[in-house]
Order: C-alpha cells, then sequence, then structure tokens
C-alpha cells in the first residue's frame, strides 16, 4: 500500500508540474495542474499521517482537513473552463472556495493556540475540539463532494447540446474524458459517505483501513484525469471549435414567438432547406456545421436552427445525420461490393466510431447487422 501511495503522490507532482509548465497551455490545463498539485498534498498529508508522523510532528494535524472541500470546486472550475474559450477565472468563481477558508479561519486558535499535547488529543479522539464544528464540516464534505459532480455533469450536458445544436460531427470535440472525470469525483464522495454511514452510522467495524478505498480511488483518478487531461487537445483549437465561430443555442418553443420569423417565411426556407439537402447534398460534407449551412439557405443560424427544430423535430446534428443515414442505406444497398466504411466516408461521416453510434441511435442496430439483414432479403 504504501508504494502504491508513492506512486500516486509523485505521478500527481508531476503531473502538476508538467501541466502548468506545458506550452500553449490554457486555463483549464492551469487549473488542473493547481488540482493534481492539491491532490498531492493531500494524498501525502494522509500518508505520512499513516506512518505516525502526526504524531512526531503534532503541528501538522489538521492542515490538510479541509482540502476535501476544494476537490468539488476545482472538478467544477476544470469542466467550465474545458468548455470556456476564456484565459482567467471569474470574480464569483473564487466563491466556490469559501467554505474551505471558513473551515481555516475557523481552526486558526488550534493551530496557533493549542499545544502540541492538546493537538495529539484531539487526533487521537481524547480531546474534543468541537462536536458541532466536527459535524458540520462532515456535512460540507458530503454536500460538496455530491453536488458539485451533479452541477458539472449538468454543466457538461449544456455544453453537449450547444454542440449537437451546432455541430454535425463529433471527432476533435469528444467531452468523454470530462464526463469520466466527473464519475470518478463522484465515486470517491459516494464511497465515503457509504463508509461513514457504516461505520458512524451503523457501528460497522472494518478489518482493514476503509479510508483506503475512497484514497486508491483518487489515485485511479489522479492515473485517469492525468492521461486524458495532458493529451486533450483544447476545444478551441483549431482542429476543435472556431474560436470565431457563432455558436447558436437551440431554444423552446414559447421563446421562438420572441424570434420574429413569419410562420410563412419559415415554411418557405424549411421547403428549400430541404430541396438543397436533398439536391446539393450538403450533409456529405463531413465539417458541415450550423452557420456554414444556414449561409447555403440564406437565412440567419438562429432561424435555421428554429426551423430544424420546429420542422423536423430534431437538432441539427441530428438532422444532418438522419440525411447520413439514408444517403449509407441507399448506397450500400445498391453497391453491396463496397465496403461499410467506404460507404459510410460517402455519405458525410468522419470516422468508424461515429457513424456507428449515429447509425444505431438512428436505425437501432449496428451497420454490419443491417447489412447482414439486407443480404438476407435479397
Amino acid at each position: 500500500m504504501d508504494t502504491i501511495f508513492t506512486i500516486g503522490i509523485f505521478l500527481s507532482f508531476f503531473l502538476a508540474i508538467l501541466l502548468v509548465t506545458k506550452k500553449s497551455k490554457n486555463l483549464a490545463d492551469t487549473i488542473l495542474g493547481i488540482w493534481l498539485f492539491i491532490i498531492a498534498i493531500h494524498l501525502l498529508g494522509y500518508f505520512i499521517y499513516t506512518l505516525g508522523f502526526w504524531d512526531k510532528y503534532p503541528h501538522l494535524v489538521g492542515t490538510t482537513l479541509p482540502f476535501p472541500l476544494l476537490h468539488g470546486p476545482m472538478l467544477y472550475l476544470y469542466t467550465l473552463y474545458s468548455l470556456r474559450n476564456e484565459n482567467k477565472l471569474r470574480r464569483l468563481d473564487y466563491l466556490h472556495f469559501t467554505p474551505a477558508l471558513l473551515c481555516y479561519l475557523y481552526m486558526l486558535p488550534f493551530y496557533f493556540t493549542y499545544t502540541e499535547e492538546q493537538k495529539v488529543l484531539v487526533d487521537n479522539g481524547l480531546l474534543d475540539y468541537s462536536a458541532l464544528f466536527s459535524t458540520v464540516v462532515l456535512i460540507s464534505f458530503f454536500v460538496s463532494g455530491l453536488a458539485y459532480p451533479i452541477i458539472s455533469y449538468h454543466v457538461l450536458g449544456k455544453h453537449k447540446k450547444l454542440i449537437d445544436d451546432n455541430f454535425s460531427y463529433d471527432n476533435c470535440i469528444s467531452l468523454d474524458w470530462l464526463k469520466y472525470s466527473i464519475w470518478g469525483i463522484g465515486a470517491v464522495y459516494v464511497s465515503a459517505v457509504v463508509i461513514s454511514i457504516l461505520r458512524e452510522g451503523l457501528g460497522m467495524q472494518f478489518t482493514f483501513n476503509a479510508d483506503y478505498i475512497f484514497y486508491l480511488i483518487i489515485i485511479l483518478f489522479v492515473f485517469c484525469i492525468g492521461f486524458f487531461g495532458i493529451r486533450q487537445q483544447n476545444l478551441f483549437s483549431e482542429n476543435g471549435i472556431n474560436k470565431k465561430a457563432q455558436l447558436v443555442q437551440e431554444k423552446q418553443g414559447a421563446d421562438y414567438k420572441k424570434s420574429g420569423l413569419k410562420s410563412e417565411v419559415a415554411k418557405e426556407v424549411h421547403q428549400r432547406l430541404t430541396k438543397l439537402m436533398t439536391e446539393q447534398k450538403f450533409y456529405t460534407n463531413p465539417k458541415l456545421t450550423l452557420n456554414e449551412l444556414a449561409q447555403s439557405v440564406e437565412v440567419s443560424p438562429n432561424h435555421l436552427s428554429q426551423i430544424i427544430n420546429q420542422y423536423e423535430e430534431v437538432n441539427f446534428h441530428d438532422f444532418v445525420n438522419r440525411y447520413r443515414v439514408e444517403e449509407f442505406i441507399k448506397n450500400a444497398s445498391a453497391h453491396k461490393e463496397i465496403t461499410i466504411l467506404s460507404h459510410a466516408l460517402d455519405a458525410g461521416f468522419n470516422s468508424k466510431s461515429s457513424f456507428n453510434s449515429v447509425f444505431k441511435k438512428h436505425r437501432g442496430l449496428t451497420p454490419s447487422t443491417f447489412i447482414d439483414q439486407l443480404a438476407k432479403k435479397t
């Protein structure tokens, strides 16, 4: 176990330095680097505690107590600024660290007025520092640890919807690594809640140090977030989202009433859109965006998004890919000697993985299964 902790601590420090010194880093890289440094200190603090160093050096007692209140805010900020093309935090963002700061401020008398003997007694549970404070901190840990992953997941979901409203492709703007980060931190706190309930609430005695469970999850999280976070390119790089792109957020029916688009105009634009998609096959462009299609249809991106949503009842991503799926089926039925991937690329898909997921979403079965069924019919 000591070896695992040593590797986790070293890797956290190493990845933090690597991210902070990374060339052309963005704000998300900096946030992740700082977060990994915090994780490294947190792991180091617990590791030296298990080695008995807090008994030898009582002034260390409680120094990392508020650290669990930092992981939720860091997850949220990392998620938020991985999805935003900004290079500095807002003033409001610093408020997320208020609970940890208040915790440290409340503990100032403990840090500077308690004797070494008293700190040892508090650490061993033989002297009560403040039962109310301990309860409030414990509840705060759980609330923060469970609330921030939920909030982060909501932010991620909104951004995923924004991507689907504006882009017809998925490559280079994958958000899976953020989803895994959220799940990882959520798993840490869920395990902490379960263990605390079993140990403190139900009085269950474990035959091993149960704290190792969520510290091991943290170490595993470091491995995963370090790998995905470092290798992930900026969403707003030239291969991802264009920095100058006007992203349109799909609205609800009530909001469309305020758009100023008359129904007869919308109907005419929809007919023109359908004709252009059918005859000129814009969907075969694997990098087609809402802005590009709007220029071809000679309408604003906002109005085009409204028309697609109201007349087709899908977002832009599903609208374009529906045409691609139908194009694939038509070509695959007529030319069975050509490979599935070749047909997919000709239809406008830019990768095998995205084609498989889109096809299964629209048809309910994999492309290979569809081709097999098609062969049996003939």
